[in-house]
């Protein structure tokens, strides 16, 4: 979106409300109590701004509609909750939520100007030209955003028609990885790109000035936008390739299994231990390396690979169970800590088969091959005795 400063102004407006309204649905909820009986509910919520407006006439100088669809969005976050798929809704802060939407007839309001731009009649702020990306669908709401670095999106709420199934008959087994961010079954190694060499040397110079900032400086601001632009540049390119990928990947293949991984689970803060000597090391360097392997994770986008996987192909996507996928042979099936000797070399110790170790793992999530590949449950193999070998399923 391209808004006019007279507009950037309305819009920001708009958000501060949205962002209000949300973080006062939230300390009502969250001030309750069972012997108080149940909170408020969506409806009772709206009856309470309508006098809220009423009396308050800074809030009544904005949309309806925005702080409305706020407390809709709070009330779903609430339900999810409950239903145990996302978690606890948290508080909405400046700079970093910006954003409302926008439903019902005033969602239609939209008209294409040429082949690449569009304008949009967003209540309480006019029109707004946008540039397009992909054809105006026709949608009963919208969303307005704005990233850290001042870019604003405007995304429509319509759900695209899933890649149709090619009929090849294929199966692809994918392993997610660190190094290699995605290792196809057909021996393809594919690596989410991220920030430049030149682009990490001015990241360490802008943090470095970051430090010796004031605080509440103008140049503090300044430098933290820059920094914001770098890291915006990166997630830029990984969507980019999350969207590539995911979409070759439909179009070729029948069935594509993954790992079933939980990404949220492994990218959290490791939990402080009560005696760091005890444990076998110092709890500050334990941390440090969590945070690395956190950050390579979510750099390589493991979790919305899968994501716009299930988006794009509906149906088509199984998740193996990860269990030893990168210790088990996909020759003989022997499973042992010994066959990956290091992050890219597989050797089997009992029939010598040599491959890379992504593409062997994938291969075996690509026949199903985890706790099932083998009669009986894989574990570590005792040095003392022989190596059982096991059939494929």
């Amino acid at each position: 979106m391209c808004p006019t400063p007279t507009q950037l102004a309305a819009l920001l407006e708009q958000c501060r409300h949205a962002r209000y309204v949300w973080n006062l649905a939230l300390e009502q909820w969250s001030m309750w109590t069972r012997d108080k009986g149940s909170a408020p509910d969506f409806t009772e919520q709206c009856r309470q701004l309508t006098e809220a407006r009423a009396v308050f006439g800074w809030l009544r100088a904005g949309s309806q509609t925005v702080q409305q669809q706020a407390l809709r969005d709070f009330d779903q976050a609430v339900k999810n909750f409950y239903g145990g798929t996302h978690r606890r809704p948290t508080w909405r802060k400046a700079a970093l939520h910006e954003g409302f939407r926008i439903v019902g007839p005033q969602a239609g309001r939209v008209e294409q100007l040429n082949r690449k731009w569009a304008r949009v009649l967003v209540p309480k702020v006019g029109w707004v030209r946008f540039r397009l990306s992909r054809p105006i669908p026709e949608a009963k709401s919208y969303r307005v955003t704005r990233d850290r670095v001042g870019r604003w999106h405007l995304a429509f709420a319509v759900v695209p028609e899933p890649i149709p199934v090619p009929g090849t008959g294929q199966v692809v087994g994918v392993d997610r990885g660190v190094t290699v961010s995605a290792a196809l079954s057909t021996g393809e190694l594919l690596t989410c790109p991220g920030l430049s060499e030149t682009d990490h040397v001015r990241l360490k110079n802008l943090q470095r000035r970051l430090a010796r900032c004031r605080r509440g400086s103008k140049r503090r601001q300044r430098v933290k936008v820059r920094i914001a632009k770098l890291f915006a540049r990166a997630r830029d390119r990984r969507k980019d390739w999350v969207e590539k990928t995911s979409t070759n990947l439909a179009r070729r293949f029948d069935v594509i299994r993954v790992e079933d991984l939980r990404v949220a689970q492994m990218t959290r803060r490791p939990k402080p231990k009560a005696d760091p000597e005890r444990a076998g090391g110092h709890l500050p360097n334990r941390r440090r390396a969590k945070a690395g392997l956190n950050r390579g994770i979510l750099a390589n986008g493991w979790g919305l690979l899968v994501q716009r996987l299930e988006h794009k192909a509906p149906g088509r996507i199984e998740r193996i169970n990860p269990a030893y996928t990168s210790q088990t042979c996909s020759i003989c099936g022997h499973c042992a800590p010994e066959n990956r000797q290091s992050q890219a070399v597989f050797r089997c110790a009992a029939c010598g088969h040599r491959a890379h170790a992504d593409v062997n793992a994938a291969v075996n999530i690509a026949a199903g091959r985890a706790v099932s590949a083998r009669r009986e449950t894989p574990g570590r193999v005792s040095p003392k005795r022989e190596p059982q070998h096991a059939t494929s399923a």
